[in-house]
């Protein structure tokens, strides 16, 4: 007979209800728990596997509990924190997001990742680790956060129904906590194949030994096996391999494994020894993963992405006009085509000013007679997004009716710019857009303004995306976005025209009816 968890049933802090048990390590135990604060919402408790002795120690869960839930805020591909504390025993836990998934671990115990499932994933581990190597700004004092044991098994990979496969990291700054904790018994704290040269040492580390253990993580993604080998699992035999045993290359371990030689060299220069021989940065790596990504990764699996995030169309039916306030209508009112812009079938966003704040539009030129048409249709829009190599977002507005078809409106936002990255947060913000209609023949004033609103689903998104573009370190490589977007959209055009007439045709009915 099995012991029951005592654990399960109970209410931590009076606002957790534990539920059942999710797993377990050498960290402390994790459960699936509902904050009942917030009417049951699902949470994820971990409890360390150690008491906290002192106040000093309490003191020092705190802080590296609060950086933890600062990282998660700064990057998406770190697990949020948002609670933490110490139950009756004086076991400390902490509070995270619950999501739905696998680790790193479960998924290469499988089989070997193919190069483009292998440089998407470690890209966004690089980010979360970029993020946190930069450090956090702690009463005045930036603090870089080292990890201290990365490992396939803390990386979890989740679902996104519009990013695809997103890699979140685990249990950041726990392993320092625990080792200082331990100190006093002389106790090894990390996890031995993965930890490098300077962390057997007992040393002060920086962000190279995280790059260290990232390179045998690497190792072993694509190749199944550890690029080092031990007789006896132990701390001394670990030692003499992290210290001078070389790694094997990838084709003793497996002949037939064809890996670029960017990509061999990137990896091996990560497990060197010395930490002045490794990449200094993790920006080093992105850096090198950037023409990697370009062949083998982005454009080969954007278009499933995208095909799946404009299979559910946001769509605004027959609205002949519009309720607008007096400020805007003012504004829209005195708006005249710029000298700076030709007289011809095109489209680009704006910000406009008014009473209420800044309002974004979409500044639409057509011919009057197409304008007319449209006086009365369906409208659709539908927000996209590309991280690599280049932070790109497509704001897409389709404008339909059976009297002139669809009228495709993208527009592309560098959000790595700050023009982008405003009308972005204002388009966030507002949950809405002005669409601004324009005559050919008289573009001294606007002819004709639409509304359309954003789902509230597509808003949040838009705020992680925001938040990722902040974060990345691309600097170019903005038209290759733009055109890999541009590319896919044009090969999804007939899936989106298909939804658009079956829901107006549905319209049309209900409404004739």
């Amino acid at each position: 007979m099995t012991d029951v968890d005592p654990n399960l049933g109970r209410r931590l802090s009076n606002r957790y209800d534990l539920v059942s048990l999710l797993g377990y390590g050498s960290m402390g135990r994790v459960y699936e728990a509902r904050d009942m604060l917030l009417g049951g919402v699902p949470v994820a408790v971990k409890f360390l596997s150690q008491t906290l002795l002192n106040n000093r120690m309490r003191q020092r869960f705190e802080r590296e509990a609060m950086t933890c839930a600062l990282l998660g805020q700064r990057s998406i591909h770190i697990v949020r924190v948002t609670d933490y504390g110490v139950n009756e025993d004086e076991i400390p836990y902490y509070v995270m997001e619950c999501l739905k998934g696998q680790n790193l671990s479960e998924i290469a115990s499988r089989q070997s990742l193919t190069i483009p499932r292998f440089l998407s994933l470690i890209r966004q581990i690089c980010l979360g680790l970029q993020c946190a190597h930069q450090g956090i700004l702690i009463e005045q004092e930036v603090c870089p956060i080292i990890h201290r044991d990365i490992k396939p098994s803390n990386i979890l990979i989740v679902q996104d129904e519009s990013l695809g496969e997103l890699a979140k990291i685990l249990d950041f700054g726990i392993a320092k906590l625990l080792q200082e904790d331990a100190g006093a018994t002389n106790c090894f704290m990390g996890t031995l194949p993965y930890s490098s040269p300077e962390q057997m040492e007992g040393r002060e580390l920086d962000p190279r030994s995280d790059i260290y253990s990232l390179g045998i993580m690497m190792f072993q993604l694509l190749s199944g096996k550890m690029p080092l080998h031990v007789d006896t699992h132990t701390f001394g035999g670990w030692y003499k391999a992290h210290h001078h045993q070389m790694p094997r290359s990838f084709q003793s371990v497996n002949a037939d494994l064809k890996i670029p030689k960017v990509l061999e060299s990137l990896i091996m220069s990560c497990l060197e020894k010395s930490p002045g021989d490794r990449p200094q940065s993790v920006v080093e790596i992105l850096k090198a993963l950037e023409p990697l990504e370009q062949r083998f990764g982005t454009g080969r699996q954007i278009g499933q992405r995208i095909g799946e995030a404009l299979s559910k169309v946001q769509v605004t039916p027959h609205q002949p006009t519009d309720r607008i306030s007096g400020s805007t209508k003012g504004v829209c009112a005195l708006a005249t085509w710029p000298k700076t812009m030709p007289i011809a079938d095109i489209v680009f966003p704006n910000l406009i000013k008014t009473d209420e704040g800044h309002q974004a539009t979409l500044w639409v030129m057509l011919p009057h007679d197409e304008i007319q048409k449209r006086a009365s249709c369906t409208r659709y829009n539908q927000f996209l997004f590309l991280e690599a190599p280049h932070p790109m977002m497509l704001w897409l507005t389709v404008l339909y009716s059976t009297l002139a078809g669809p009228k495709w409106m993208p527009s592309y936002l560098d959000l790595k710019s700050p023009q982008g990255q405003q009308i972005a947060r204002v388009l966030c913000n507002t949950g809405e857009y002005k669409i601004l209609l324009f005559s050919q023949e008289n573009p001294n004033r606007c002819a004709s303004m639409l509304t359309s609103t954003i789902a509230d689903p597509q808003r949040r998104l838009m705020q992680v995306w925001i938040s990722t573009s902040q974060l990345s370190n691309t600097t170019s490589h903005a038209s290759l976005s733009k055109n890999i977007l541009k590319a896919e959209l044009e090969k999804l055009k007939p899936k989106v025209l298909m939804k658009l007439e079956s829901i107006y045709n549905t319209v049309d009915q209900d409404l004739s009816g």
